[in-house]
């Protein structure tokens, strides 16, 4: 028990020591969520195939039957989850290589969620505050994104 306590007292005594403690449990916590990220693209990908093989092959195969316009959407919307969840991935592990926050990086990746949302969008269900929302998400991420990369060249510059 005395060990365990002056264990205890040197972690959170030092600053060194504690600061080390922390970025350990920082990359502990980063692989974890890699490993469940890896477990949601599974997933993403397993609802892709089960979709194109269960609703969208068997229209292609009937002749009589032509695709709607909400189930091409749904496997555009499946697809992009797919590719946002690897651009999720992607972040994490640039954050396991490099112990820093690519916000560039970051930003894509929103843009391409909003770009998600645009492209299931149903004009028959939603208002256009809900257009216009978008619009502000996609113009706000992209004056963001030209400012970091702005900065990004500056600094690769110096």
């Amino acid at each position: 028990m005395a060990r365990f306590s002056n264990i205890v007292k040197t972690l959170f005594t030092k600053d060194g020591t504690f600061l080390r403690f922390l970025e350990k449990i920082e990359v502990l916590i980063a692989k974890f969520l890699s490993i469940l990220m890896i477990a949601v693209i599974l997933f993403a990908v397993s609802d892709l195939c089960i979709f194109l093989v269960t609703i969208l092959i068997p229209k292609v195969l009937t002749q009589h039957s032509s695709f709607s316009k909400g189930t091409l959407f749904e496997a555009f919307g499946l697809f992009l989850n797919v590719l946002i969840a690897l651009e999720i991935l992607e972040n994490i592990t640039v954050y396991l290589k490099q112990q820093v926050v690519q916000y560039e990086l970051v930003i894509v990746t929103s843009l391409i969620a909003v770009a998600r949302k645009i492209i299931i969008f149903d004009l028959e269900k939603k208002q256009a505050i809900d257009l216009i929302a978008l619009s502000i998400a996609v113009f706000t991420l992209s004056v963001s994104y030209l400012i970091v990369r702005m900065n990004n060249r500056q600094v690769d510059r110096d």
